[in-house]
């Protein structure tokens, strides 16, 4: 059987290369006069939603319900994207933060951070390509993805939530 075309091939492209060249860009950029720093809990506990959901979501699929595993993952991408803007926007706004631990917690929080930001590149064109299979009704390329997508997202979730409250003590 004959392989369908990639749905939305370059646009997924575009994205997955335009996403963390305008992460790195934006990060340099300093508007001053702006507090934002009410938003890190905020975009932790997106980071934490998304986790669960995630969770719940695989179970909806492995038990049939397909229908809440399509809303409750179209949920997952917003809340990302949400976490996306508002995690620039703290970074444009504010002083960066510096881990202050030290010894072996220091070494634990580096690797979480270094793994975490990692992925979370790597997650976008997954996270893009495995939706555009399942809007498009190629579920069994869908499923294929979905088995490396899953996992690298759950993980940047649930870092994203760790490095939170290992650096928060830390917020001025």
């Amino acid at each position: 059987m004959m392989e369908q075309k990639e749905p939305y091939y370059k646009v997924i492209v575009a994205l997955s290369i335009v996403i963390p060249l305008a992460v790195a860009v934006l990060f340099r950029v300093d508007i001053p006069g702006y507090d934002f720093s009410f938003l890190p809990p905020i975009y932790a506990a997106l980071n934490g939603v998304t986790a669960v959901l995630l969770m719940i979501s695989y179970w909806a699929i492995r038990n049939g319900r397909r229908k809440t595993h399509k809303r409750i993952n179209l949920v997952c991408v917003a809340f990302s994207a949400a976490f996306l803007v508002m995690y620039i926007l703290y970074h444009m706004t504010s002083e960066e933060t510096r881990y202050g631990g030290e010894g072996i917690m220091r070494s634990i929080y580096y690797f979480i951070l270094v793994t975490h930001i990692s992925l979370s590149a790597v997650i976008v064109p997954l996270i893009l390509f495995t939706l555009s299979r399942a809007l498009a009704g190629n579920f069994e390329r869908h499923k294929r993805l979905a088995k490396f997508t899953f996992p690298v997202w759950l993980y940047v979730a649930i870092s994203g939530v760790v490095v939170y409250l290992m650096i928060s003590p830390y917020y001025k």
